[in-house]
């Protein structure tokens, strides 16, 4: 399938105001620790970015794609995106979720439905520069992390308000927006509804994240670490949700769904897996 993809570079300057500082405080472990701790840290961060933004950018790609779900599965074109659904009501709702819940299914309406696909990252660089010194080489990674993140947080309004327009009209603020009070939603993989890292390299072969300097490990981990990936759904009910625990039978079958051992695919969701134990 032939998938128009469209690449992205900003600037540091431009992201910083997207950065959420709520997760650079929790990866450095100060988030109750009070405000000293916390001014001190962005004190030395923002002075980090000032650096990064004479040496570095950042990269994404999107792609707007016609899709349907068919079952717990999201086809995209002729590339099938196998889902895995929530072995547990969550708490307050009615039904186990799954993000295929979320696309229109095959066959219903005259049209596909739509689905974003991206992937950002930051230039490698900005993670091995600092190597040299422990302290500077924890702050480049965490804030190349949020930089990765923030990418993300800026092409998603743009995909919303322009690039796909399905919230044309959307007015919010940057708090608002990290706060997730948008239309629609943006799945990441690796994150709690979409687990499987594995995916990555599905992904990879329609956005070709190459092309914007990201490379995958054995198991679809990407390389620079500070790289995001995942979906962009328009409907205006999807939400956020955690997979939680699978059960054996569910893991067999979507092994069957994604075309490769169970083994293997026991080994993508093994921190899924553990959990029911």
């Amino acid at each position: 399938m032939m998938v128009d993809r469209r690449v992205f570079t900003y600037t540091i300057d431009e992201l910083e105001p997207y950065v959420n500082w709520v997760y650079f405080y929790h990866a450095w472990q100060v988030g109750g620790h009070g405000r000293k701790d916390q001014d001190t840290l962005r004190q030395d961060a923002l002075q980090l970015l000032r650096e990064f933004a004479s040496h570095y950018h950042t990269k994404a790609v999107f792609a707007l794609c016609d899709a349907y779900s068919q079952g717990d599965d999201i086809i995209v074109g002729e590339t099938r995106l196998p889902m895995l659904r929530q072995q547990t009501v969550p708490k307050g709702g009615t039904h186990c979720l799954c993000l295929a819940d979320f696309v229109r299914p095959y066959g219903r309406g005259h049209t596909p439905d739509k689905v974003g696909l991206f992937a950002t990252t930051v230039d490698v660089r900005m993670e091995k520069d600092y190597a040299s010194d422990p302290y500077m080489a924890m702050m480049a990674q965490t804030l190349a992390d949020r930089l990765a993140e923030a990418t993300a947080e800026r092409l998603h309004q743009q995909v919303r308000t322009s690039l796909w327009g399905y919230a044309a009209g959307e007015r919010l603020s940057i708090p608002q927006m990290l706060r997730g009070e948008y239309v629609g939603i943006r799945p990441a993989v690796g994150y709690p509804s979409l687990p499987d890292t594995s995916l990555n390299f599905v992904l990879s072969g329609l956005l070709d994240m190459p092309g914007i300097g990201i490379r995958l490990t054995e198991s679809g981990a990407m390389r620079p670490h500070a790289s995001v990936s995942g979906l962009m759904l328009a409907h205006p009910q999807a939400r956020y949700f955690n997979l939680g625990p699978v059960g054996e039978d569910q893991v067999a079958e979507y092994a069957g769904r994604r075309g490769l051992p169970v083994e293997l695919v026991r080994r993508f969701l093994a921190s899924n897996i553990m959990c029911r134990n």
